[in-house]
């Protein structure tokens, strides 16, 4: 199934919750309202025409500063991305959310998004990632604390603005 009919297929249940095709792109994606993407995961993973049975990677990516280069420059947000698999379909889909980098735009609060774990139990140790590393919090996850970074690590390394620490525990930084 092609990305524009997986598209049509979610604008024709979702309505406004679908935000975006995305198709000039290298990776073309779909955009979804943050607090719709666990629902509209079941059902792609749940509707045989889409039978999404994995996600493949689920990842936190922190756009900081503007491009100049792109047409249209946005602002500074995080996104979680999602790339779905059907082994019976044998089809690829993507999918995307945009969200502050602060939540209400107070600087420690964390953004959050709904997570996917109870569809596809393999994203647990993703989102466990993108929270640890990005920042971004995962409602009704079973366990979200870190999974790479120490539990009294001060801050989310992969945020563009993160300042690492001259120190940890006595050990210096260069």
């Amino acid at each position: 199934m092609r990305l524009e009919e997986i598209h049509q297929k979610l604008v024709d249940r979702f309505g406004d919750r679908i935000i975006a095709l995305v198709t000039t792109a290298k990776d073309p994606w779909i955009e979804v309202a943050p607090a719709a993407i666990r629902e509209v995961c079941e059902f792609l993973r749940d509707d045989p025409d889409t039978d999404f049975d994995t996600i493949n990677d689920l990842c936190g990516v922190d756009y900081l500063e503007t491009d100049a280069k792109k047409k249209n420059p946005v602002e500074p947000h995080l996104e979680v991305v999602y790339h779905l698999y059907s082994y019976g379909k044998k089809h690829f889909g993507k999918l995307k959310v945009k969200l502050p980098r602060w939540r209400d735009g107070v600087a420690g609060q964390l953004p959050t998004v709904p997570s996917v774990a109870s569809v596809w139990p393999v994203a647990d140790w993703h989102e466990r990632e993108a929270y640890d590393l990005v920042g971004i919090q995962f409602t009704d996850h079973p366990n979200l604390k870190r999974i790479l970074c120490p539990e009294d690590w001060d801050g989310h390394p992969l945020r563009k603005d993160y300042e690492f620490p001259l120190e940890y525990h006595g050990i210096r930084g260069r």
